[in-house]
């Protein structure tokens, strides 16, 4: 008996042996797999089918290593990790497309708009679990979990407004420029610089561009869009309305008290990029056609847009 398993032992390394250093064809037909291939899958009648998971389920896995193949089904893309992001290993896909296409990202679509050079999300990023604000503790934290707050801690506010976000957790925890954060993958945080060139392209100077404060003439009413959302539709006072396809809706703000300020009068947009402790973002205000250029504390929940990569 001793002999007898001892036998079986030794036929099996040989077995495992033969298998990691021989090539292996897959097929339906007889061959010989190619003599570049470790593994050849042959077949005229089905394909390969990777891993199929959502974008949230791939974000879950732990450290994935670099060369790691995936099938994102809310992204309708194969995906490789890098060894620092996820990409795209075939180009645009059905869901990045052309702008002006729909975007989908984690199970929401998103109308996309060309201003100038940049395609834009065309909508309020509206991602994530909404966790309730009452109070100055009740903050987003570094969890895993991509976190939203909806205005008045009503879910139907994230559906029209889309959801609100503290600096960090918009980022995911980095301060990278530019960084994903929680874009889709090929999207981006705006970055101050970009968001400059969304407004030169509407009509903006430089100086005006750069300057802090209400800047430029009608940019606000040209990026405003859904005109019964802001109060009395006093943006438009130009007749510039919502005329480059941005569609900024007022979908107020979070306060580091906990509670919620200025829905359907103002809409604050985070960028990606830091002054001092703080970092700038943009304000259209209901009673001014122009654009607020400032910087703010990171803690308050601002609105979010994408910009292509």
């Amino acid at each position: 008996m001793k002999n007898l398993i001892q036998i079986s032992i030794t036929l099996l390394f040989l077995f495992l042996s033969f298998f990691v250093h021989s090539q292996v064809l897959i097929s339906n037909t007889s061959g010989i797999p190619d003599n570049s291939a470790m593994l050849d899958v042959k077949s005229t009648e089905k394909g390969l089918l990777p891993p199929r998971m959502t974008e949230s389920q791939r974000n879950a896995i732990v450290n994935p290593t670099s060369g790691l193949i995936i099938y994102c089904t809310d992204c309708l893309e194969m995906q490789m990790y890098n060894d620092t992001a996820w990409t795209n290993m075939i180009g645009l896909s059905p869901a990045q497309g052309t702008c002006g296409d729909l975007l989908v990202h984690d199970g929401q679509s998103y109308a996309t708009v060309q201003i100038g050079g940049q395609c834009w999300m065309a909508e309020n990023l509206n991602i994530g679990t909404m966790i309730n604000s009452n109070n100055s503790s009740d903050n987003q934290t570094d969890n895993n979990i991509i976190e939203k707050y909806c205005f008045n801690n009503d879910p139907a506010n994230c559906d029209t407004y889309g959801g609100l976000y503290q600096w960090d957790e918009m980022m995911q925890y980095v301060t990278t420029e530019g960084a994903q954060g929680i874009c889709p993958t090929g999207w981006h945080l705006p970055t101050d610089d970009e968001y400059k060139t969304l407004e030169m392209q509407l009509g903006m100077t430089q100086a005006q561009a750069d300057a802090t404060g209400f800047r430029g003439t009608d940019q606000g009413s040209q990026l405003a869009g859904n005109e019964p959302l802001w109060t009395d539709g006093n943006l438009d006072q130009n007749g510039a309305f919502g005329s480059s396809g941005f569609a900024a809706l007022p979908g107020g703000c979070r306060l580091t008290n906990g509670q919620f300020c200025n829905q359907s009068g103002f809409a604050y947009f985070w960028s990606s990029s830091e002054s001092g402790g703080d970092a700038w973002y943009r304000l259209l205000s209901f009673n001014s056609p122009k654009v607020v250029r400032n910087v703010f504390n990171k803690p308050f929940g601002f609105s979010v847009r994408c910009v292509r990569d």
